[in-house]
């Protein structure tokens, strides 16, 4: 994410709510697409997932995955990705709780449009 988020827990919190409020919608979007094209719900609730993942949390899971993959020899090449990063130091706890934000808000989302088709409708 390229927003200007506090570092360390805050920072990682921050993006977890945001990675929350994508998550919601997401799933209301899929949740339209879903009734429009007959899917069920497995459906809607995957596919907001995995977008909500790749949009939350993309470019810190790439960056997480870069790290650990690439070999980072020279110490000024090292510097200069780790200067690229927003608070590299916590980046395994804000990819977390991006991860966890987006899913637990596709979870809320799913909970509040399940409750409200399950309702009586009104006369």
């Amino acid at each position: 994410m390229n927003l200007p988020l506090h570092y360390g827990w805050l920072g990682a919190l921050e993006a977890g709510l945001i990675a929350l409020a994508v998550g919601m919608l997401l799933f209301a979007l899929f949740h339209v697409l879903a009734r429009k094209f007959a899917w069920n719900e497995g459906h809607s609730i995957g596919w907001s997932c995995v977008a909500a993942v790749a949009i939350a949390a993309g470019i810190d899971i790439w960056n997480l995955f870069y790290m650990g993959v690439v070999r980072l020899e020279s110490p000024v090449y090292a510097r200069m990705f780790l200067q690229k990063i927003h608070d590299a130091n916590n980046l395994g706890i804000r990819v977390l709780m991006e991860v966890l934000g987006a899913m637990v808000g596709v979870a809320l989302a799913w909970m509040i449009a399940h409750r409200r088709s399950s309702l009586p409708a009104e006369h």
